[in-house]
């Protein structure tokens, strides 16, 4: 997989209602309190484009197909990629997303029953190979986590599915983490915040360069 020279890229995965946006900002405030250069952006999202692509994917009144998900996302991904991530790399910045490829393999395939090779060979295009350094899985039993969700007001077209499309997706994030157990974080979203956030601020001043500690 092609990496860039300098930067390290994180990316925070999880089912919904996993509490990620509420650790990304503990993960900002630790990089800020410790003057690290950094970006944060989500998906879909970071880009014109990618803000109107979240409108339609999230739209509840909307009813898309697996494929065309898959493509609204990717389309997303190219242009992030393109515009936000590789940039802010290549400045040598921290580059926190929520959400990234990893949820389209689990959403769209281990969700939405699309073939896995399908999916990664357009995701090798749309990315030119990218993969974060660090994905950090905060893992949820999504009946937790539709509940979490739904206290959060009227559910989007994703949090809308069925539980069993919900449950496929957990164990789809357990697969692509155990398979690629060098790169992910895998938690425990249940656990106490501070210590969540006192393990994910650990892993990743472990991989800042020495100087930006």
């Amino acid at each position: 997989m092609s990496q860039p020279d300098r930067g390290l890229f994180i990316s925070f995965e999880g089912p919904e209602g996993a509490g990620k946006s509420t650790q990304i900002a503990h993960l900002l405030r630790h990089l800020e309190s410790e003057s690290v250069p950094h970006t944060v952006t989500r998906e879909p999202g970071g880009t014109p484009l990618g803000t109107r692509v979240r409108e339609v994917l999230l739209d509840p009144e909307l009813t898309i197909d697996p494929l065309p998900e898959f493509l609204l996302y990717s389309a997303s991904r190219a242009q992030l990629v393109t515009n936000v991530i590789r940039p802010a790399l290549g400045r040598g910045e921290v580059v926190v997303c929520d959400r990234y490829a990893d949820s389209s393999l689990a959403y769209q395939g281990f969700g939405r029953g699309l073939n896995a090779g399908l999916l990664r060979g357009i995701t090798a295009a749309a990315t030119g190979g990218l993969w974060p350094d660090l994905t950090v899985l905060l893992d949820l039993d999504p009946v937790i986590g539709l509940e979490r969700a739904a206290r959060r007001g009227q559910p989007d077209r994703l949090e809308q599915a069925d539980l069993t499309f919900h449950q496929r997706l957990r164990q789809g994030f357990l697969k692509l983490a155990e398979a690629e157990a060098e790169r992910f974080l895998v938690l425990d979203a249940t656990l106490d915040e501070a210590d969540l956030e006192k393990t994910i601020w650990e892993a990743v001043q472990s991989r800042l360069p020495a100087s930006e500690i």
